[in-house]
């Protein structure tokens, strides 16, 4: 992991098409890298979450070239590489597990982003209908010991259909039901960090299971 955070770095000074070009075959050594780590994630995962099982590294890894059609900023690179490791891949609205190297904004995440209304709808309704077990989840020590709490965007006031005096209020006024933990470049470099990974992708999966079972068919 670090030779890939250590091509980043360099990547971050020197974001321009010529320098890429020039070191090509650097990129394409640290990408095969990168791909073998989530080719053994999947694996990994799957061991105690099937619904990842079937994934290829090309369904969850992202491309590090950027859409800059739109955007003020032209440079052409990411200056990280990341994966999403979820049912459907990359794309999916489904929960996963996500693994961003960046230097000094790593981080480990999963849960659901910013889904679209008609999902957001049936995911809310799953957490009110299923308060009180969703309570447990995101309530259980260890769940608060890794995560802290429940992250994401949220509406200044409930959403229409949803009572205010639910327990689960606070998160059924979420946009995003967001889990992450910040990962430092020394975590990144140390031999254990891929063992770190996997365990924090275990804490998370029984909200990635809560909410798949409400959004995923």
């Amino acid at each position: 992991m670090k030779e890939i955070l250590d091509f980043l770095k360099l990547l971050c000074v020197n974001n321009n098409r010529e320098w890429f070009h020039a070191n090509k075959a650097l990129y394409d050594a640290r990408k095969l890298q990168f791909e073998a780590i989530v080719e053994k994630s999947i694996s990994d995962i799957s061991q105690f979450d099937s619904a990842v099982k079937g994934l290829t590294a090309k369904d969850c890894i992202y491309r590090i070239h950027r859409d800059i059609r739109f955007s003020a900023d032209k440079t052409p690179y990411k200056n990280h590489i990341a994966a999403y490791i979820a049912p459907g891949g990359k794309k999916s609205y489904a929960g996963g597990y996500y693994l961003h190297i960046e230097p000094e904004n790593s981080m480990i995440a999963g849960g659901i982003y910013m889904p679209p209304p008609d999902v957001l709808f049936t995911l809310r309704t799953h957490v009110h209908n299923n308060c009180d077990e969703f309570l447990r989840i995101v309530t259980n020590e260890s769940f608060v010991q890794t995560f802290g709490s429940v992250q994401g965007e949220t509406l200044q006031s409930m959403p229409r259909g949803f009572s205010k005096d639910s327990p689960c209020a606070a998160y059924i006024k979420h946009k995003s039901l967001l889990l992450s933990v910040a990962v430092s470049d020394e975590q990144i470099e140390s031999p254990d960090f891929y063992d770190y990974f996997l365990d924090v992708c275990k804490h998370m999966k029984e909200f990635n299971s809560f909410c798949n079972s409400a959004i995923c068919i």
